[in-house]
């Protein structure tokens, strides 16, 4: 199936049912008061993030998505029955994002848990039938309540890939070929600029059920914070990672400065948003199988203590640096639990606080 990350369609809630206007009839009741059931209420649209879709693809395909309405209210105090809410699902880390009729959007929604859920259209409510309407000078009132309108939004949906590590790099750094190498993932692998053109999600596993999500980002370029090439599409995609794996190519690096090699994707990183570029990073030299020992000698020599050398066709150096991502994991998920300690404690404490007062 294609990977598809953006998507525009049109939801609608169900409307109510109308009440009913019925007076009594029987054959001993000439004058019978009024007996007319409510509105059931429209249904409403929403939508619930999943781990089963990968993609926005389906979408494309149907645009249009409408709620059941509530039925009309009938004689003998009979309500109307309620329209079936409409369940949407989506890829987990799906935003929702509503198009104004000025041409702006607005943020309504961001889906980035298994199972969360969230209302965007809410039905209409059904009106009331005669019965609500009975008085003390008025004992048969001939009319009732329509339902309300559902509601109408025309939305957006976009996807950001939901990864643990990002693998950044430029146009044949060796990303695609570094994450078959540790992963199950198959991306379409050549030596021609931007071979991937989508997000590729790698899985490893361990014996005791950890895992690690890995995914592609299709190849950046310079000036892919102001549009260039296909990067700007798909800088969105970094976002959603918690540390990155910056691949630079040793064909690329600068013997005398392998360092400033990785500073064209932090700019752009940093020019995209400020943030982006304070992520984590691993920096990885690859391809070191191809380089002249002259060439790999004074790369060795000359770059950061930090950087990692690796060949990803021939493994050499991966066991190094999966240890370190792995290590970073670590770090990061202690972190985590870190400030989440925290944040329950403060609200304990506040808690206690309060009762001593």
């Amino acid at each position: 199936m294609r990977f598809v990350d953006e998507a525009a369609i049109v939801v609608r809630s169900g409307k109510g049912g109308s009440g009913s206007a019925s007076l009594r009839r029987a054959r001993h009741v000439p004058k019978g008061g009024p007996d007319g059931g409510d509105g059931g209420k429209g249904g409403d649209v929403l939508f619930r993030a999943t781990t089963r879709m990968l993609t926005l693809y389906d979408f494309r395909v149907k645009a249009q998505f409408d709620a059941e309405n509530g039925l009309n209210g009938k004689n003998q105090d009979k309500n109307g029955r309620n329209g079936d809410d409409l369940l949407i699902e989506v890829p987990v880390g799906t935003m929702l994002l509503e198009q104004n009729d000025d041409g702006t959007e607005t943020p309504v929604a961001d889906l980035t848990s298994d199972g969360q859920e969230f209302i965007a259209c809410a039905g209409g409510i059904g009106g009331r039938g005669n019965l609500h309407f009975k008085s003390s000078t008025n004992q048969a009132p001939r009319y009732s309540e329509p339902g309300r309108p559902g509601e109408e939004k025309r939305l957006r949906l976009e996807l950001k890939v939901i990864a643990d590590a990002g693998l950044l790099g430029l146009p044949n750094a060796g990303k695609s070929t570094f994450l078959s190498a540790v992963s199950a993932a198959r991306p379409k692998i050549a030596a021609y600029p931007f071979t991937t053109l989508t997000p590729n999600l790698g899985v490893i596993e361990t014996a005791e059920g950890r895992r690690l999500i890995i995914a592609d980002i299709p190849g950046l370029i310079e000036g892919a914070s102001a549009g260039a090439g296909l990067g700007y599409k798909f800088l969105k995609h970094v976002e959603r990672t918690r540390f990155l794996v910056h691949i630079l190519s040793g064909q690329d690096a600068d013997p005398e400065n392998p360092g400033a090699g990785f500073d064209i994707l932090d700019e752009e990183l940093r020019t995209f948003d400020p943030e982006l570029a304070e992520k984590p990073q691993i920096r990885v030299i690859n391809k070191i199988d191809i380089l002249p020992q002259d060439r790999l000698d004074a790369l060795r020599a000359n770059a950061p203590a930090d950087v990692l050398f690796v060949s990803a066709l021939t493994g050499a150096g991966l066991d190094t640096l999966m240890a370190e991502m792995w290590s970073r994991m670590n770090t990061i998920d202690a972190d985590d639990a870190a400030d989440e300690d925290a944040h329950f404690g403060a609200s304990d404490v506040g808690v206690s606080d309060t009762g001593n007062n």
